[in-house]
C-alpha cells in the first residue's frame, strides 16, 4: 500500500540515523555507552550526572584537551580498542574523581609526563594492548590509591629502577607478553600489598635473589612461557602467602618452591620443562605435595632412566638410589 512506502530521501537517511542515535546523551544519564565502529569524534554535549563513560571499538583517533569538562562526577572511563596514538597532558584535569581508566588496545607509545597529576583517586589503569616501550616514573607518582595496573601486551624491554615505588596500594600487577629480558634490582620496591604479578610471556632468562623480597604478600605469580634455566636458591623464600606459582615453559630442569605453612596446597604448574627427575626435586616435591596443574606435560628429561616419564610418577613411586 502507498502508506508504506517510505519517501526515497528518508531511505538515504535511514543508515546515518541508525549510526548516530546510539550515540546521542540523553538528559540526566549517568552512563553513556558508545561502540560505533564509524565514530572518530569524542561526542559532546554529556550531562554532569555522568559518572560512566564507554566509548569502545570505535574509529576515535584523538582526543580534544576539554573532551570530559563539565564531567565532575565522572568515575569510570572505558575508551578500549579505538585508534588513540595520543592523549593530550590535560585531557584528565577535569575529572578528579576517576576511579577507572581503560585504554586497552589501541596505539599509544607514549603519554605525557604529567598526565595523570590530578587522578590521585585512580584504582585501576588498564594499558594493555599498546605500543608502550618505556615506562616513566612521572605517571605513577601521585597514584598511591591504584590497586590494579596492566600493562600487558606492550614492547616494554626495561622496568626503571623503583618506577612503581608510589603505588603503595597496588594488588595486581600485569607485565605479560613484554619483552623483558631481565628485571633490575629493586623493581618491586614499595610494592608491599602487590598479590598478583603476571610475568608471562616476556624473555626472561634469570632472576636475581632478591627479586621477590619487596612483596611478601603475594599470592599468585605467573613466569611461564619465558626462557628461565634457573632459579636462585631461595628466591621465593619470603612468599609465604603464594598460591599460585606458573613455571611452565621454560628451561628448567631444577625446582626451588616457596614455604608452605599449613594452609592450601600449593597449585604449581611445572609442565614444559627439562626437569632432572633426580633426588633433590623428588624429595623436595613430596615434601611440599603442592597440585600439579598439569602432569601429562610435566616430564622427566633426566636421567635416562626416567626419561619421558611424568614427574608426579617418579616422584611418589620413590627412586631406591636416593
Amino acid at each position: 500500500p502507498p502508506a508504506r512506502i517510505l519517501p526515497p530521501l528518508l531511505l538515504l537517511l535511514l543508515p546515518a540515523l541508525g549510526s548516530t542515535l546510539p550515540c546521542s546523551p540523553r538528559p540526566n544519564a549517568t552512563r553513556f555507552v558508545c561502540t560505533e565502529p564509524t565514530l572518530s569524534t569524542f561526542p559532546t554535549g554529556l550531562p554532569p550526572t555522568t559518572v560512566a563513560i564507554s566509548v569502545e571499538f570505535t574509529a576515535l583517533a584523538t582526543l580534544p584537551p576539554t573532551a570530559l569538562a563539565g564531567l565532575p562526577r565522572l568515575q569510570e572511563l572505558h575508551l578500549s580498542s579505538n585508534r588513540l596514538a595520543t592523549l593530550p597532558e590535560a585531557v584528565l584535569r577535569p575529572v578528579p574523581t576517576l576511579r577507572v581508566l581503560d585504554l586497552t588496545d589501541n596505539l599509544l607509545a607514549d603519554l605525557p609526563a604529567g598526565i595523570f597529576t590530578s587522578t590521585s583517586l585512580l584504582q585501576h589503569l588498564v594499558l594493555r594492548g599498546n605500543r608502550l616501550q618505556v615506562l616513566q616514573p612521572a605517571w605513577f607518582r601521585h597514584l598511591a590509591q591504584l590497586e590494579w595496573l596492566d600493562l600487558a601486551a606492550n614492547a616494554l624491554t626495561e622496568v626503571p629502577l623503583r618506577v612503581f615505588h608510589p603505588l603503595s596500594s597496588l594488588r595486581s600487577l600485569d607485565l605479560s607478553n613484554n619483552q623483558l629480558a631481565t628485571l633490575a634490582p629493586g623493581m618491586l620496591d614499595g610494592l608491599r600489598a602487590l598479590e598478583r604479578l603476571d610475568l608471562e610471556g616476556n624473555r626472561l632468562g634469570t632472576l636475581l635473589p632478591a627479586t621477590f623480597v619487596p612483596v611478601p604478600a603475594l599470592r599468585h605469580l605467573f613466569l611461564q612461557d619465558n626462557k628461565l634455566q634457573a632459579l636462585p636458591d631461595g628466591i621465593f623464600l619470603p612468599l609465604h602467602h603464594l598460591h599460585v606459582l606458573d613455571l611452565a615453559q621454560n628451561r628448567l630442569r631444577a625446582l626451588e618452591l616457596p614455604p608452605r605453612p599449613s594452609g592450601p596446597a600449593l597449585d604449581l604448574d611445572i609442565s614444559g620443562n627439562p626437569w632432572a627427575c633426580e633426588c633433590q626435586l623428588l624429595a623436595l616435591l613430596r615434601r611440599v605435595s603442592p597440585r600439579l596443574v598439569t602432569t601429562r606435560d610435566t616430564l622427566c628429561a633426566s636421567p635416562p632412566r626416567y626419561r619421558g616419564q611424568e614427574v608426579a610418577t617418579v616422584t611418589w613411586a620413590g627412586d631406591t638410589s636416593c
